[in-house]
């Protein structure tokens, strides 16, 4: 187990859809919280709790290891929006990139029970894939 004091943090930055896109992830002995910010603005917060709701059924929400569904995110995960997320596009964004962030963070480590934090200050709700693909890369680079 890592030490709960100092918090780690790893910042990212990187054009997205030609903005700079800001990423800092902070992981504390309970959390691990990211922050996506564009011209320095957060607007949402949604939370995404990494432990299985029922502990005999784990490893089914495991990668199958079958490259089709590779890039999915997981069922299990179930993201709730804590602040922000005034439209419900916005919300559907929000939760769909704290979703596929949570699953990347199960990929790399299927141990990991933290709840994630992420904290989204993107200046248009609308999302590309493009966008979409490359913001997730910036947030594994924090990782």
């Amino acid at each position: 187990m890592q030490p709960s004091y100092p918090a780690i943090t790893k910042q990212a930055a990187g054009m997205i859809d030609g903005i700079l896109t800001d990423v800092t992830t902070t992981t504390f002995s309970d959390k691990i919280m990211i922050t996506i910010t564009q011209d320095g603005r957060l607007a949402q917060w949604i939370h995404v709790p990494l432990d299985s709701p029922n502990p005999s059924f784990a490893d089914q929400y495991l990668p199958s290891g079958n490259d089709s569904d590779a890039l999915l995110p997981m069922a299990h995960l179930t993201p709730k929006t804590l602040l922000g997320g005034s439209t419900s596009e916005r919300e559907t964004v929000g939760q769909l990139y704290a979703t596929q962030i949570a699953s990347a963070i199960v990929t790399r480590n299927p141990e990991e029970k933290r709840t994630v934090i992420i904290g989204f200050g993107l200046r248009d709700s609308q999302s590309n894939r493009e966008m979409f693909y490359d913001t997730v890369d910036l947030v594994q680079q924090c990782l």
